[in-house]
């Protein structure tokens, strides 16, 4: 099968196009046909270096797959041959999902939304089960609470905002002006400018002083300790990024602090799936390329300023 390398660690360029074995289902696994996938900061910060996520170069990388089942191995009971079927590979695991074909558990695999195109709903695995675990796994957000979602229409964002509009939460989100009237659309009822406004002083003022229940942070830096002055006595702050600052103001406040990194879990897929079928989520796409231009996806993600996540064609 034809697949998308990494040659060693390091920049875009060492992506080649190479052909390699196609992977066979062992027990209690599928093999794939990927019709999909899709480019997230996790992708890029492993080609970078690596080590961590015990990826070895020459590899194949990728953690968004959206295809068809071409065939299952001993065990399999939930699927069968020519399912559509979408979900986000192990890390680590054998093989990523930039590649014609690929093999994965059964038990983190879902069916694909029936009213969603594989472009589509490669773009959501990854990045939707991190927003369903930063939202509702971790911070265990109630209808009627509050919320703050920094970097609220990136990849993970956009979809944090859809879920925590669903579950029924006033959110609030920042994002650049020219994303303002995106994170509307996606269910933001205030978009904050972080080019011109201060959330802090945001916050405070349009919630009278009291805060928000939970802060989910995607931005990084110093946005999580700079999120406990508007967060409430007892709330609950969840990052995936590196942070940096002085946390200690949340020992005072009773703050829950989480740093969340994906646990692969089908049920996740399947809550995605029940709001996506009706129409409470969608995937926002800022672009699709041909699976061979992964390096110029790594690229633009790494530059900044993507909105939703960029997808990889891979069956034309």
């Amino acid at each position: 099968m034809k697949a998308m390398l990494i040659t060693g660690f390091g920049g875009p360029e060492v992506f080649q196009l190479q052909d390699v074995e196609k992977p066979r289902p062992e027990a209690n696994e599928v093999l794939v046909k990927v019709y999909a996938s899709s480019v997230n900061p996790v992708d890029y910060k492993i080609r970078q270096a690596g080590e961590w996520s015990g990826v070895k170069p020459p590899a194949v990388i990728g953690y968004d797959v959206s295809g068809v089942v071409e065939a299952i191995g001993p065990g399999v009971k939930d699927f069968k041959v020519g399912d559509e079927v979408f979900y986000t590979p192990d890390i680590p695991g054998r093989i990523g999902s930039y590649g014609e074909y690929h093999v994965a558990r059964e038990a983190i695999v879902a069916h694909k939304p029936k009213n969603l195109s594989h472009l589509e709903a490669a773009s959501i695995p990854l990045a939707g089960g991190t927003a369903w675990d930063a939202i509702i796994t971790r911070a265990k957000l109630h209808v009627g609470e509050t919320v703050l979602i920094h970097g609220g229409t990136g990849g993970v964002g956009s979809f944090a905002i859809q879920i925590a509009r669903a579950a029924g939460a006033y959110v609030f989100t920042t994002c650049s002006e020219k994303n303002r009237d995106l994170a509307i659309q996606l269910g933001a009822h205030r978009a904050i400018d972080y080019t011109k406004e201060n959330f802090i002083d945001v916050i405070q003022k349009e919630t009278n002083g009291a805060g928000v229940d939970v802060v989910f942070d995607t931005v990084g830096r110093d946005t999580m300790a700079r999120s406990i002055a508007i967060t409430k006595i007892y709330g609950r702050i969840v990052g995936i990024v590196d942070t940096t600052g002085n946390l200690f103001p949340g020992f005072m406040k009773n703050i829950t602090l989480e740093l969340l990194f994906l646990q692969r879990e089908r049920y996740k897929l399947d809550y995605l799936r029940a709001l996506i079928e009706r129409g409470q989520i969608k995937p926002h796409i800022d672009s699709v390329l041909p699976f061979e231009k992964v390096a110029e996806a790594h690229n633009r993600l790494e530059k900044g300023g993507v909105t939703g996540k960029i997808v990889l064609q891979v069956v034309k």
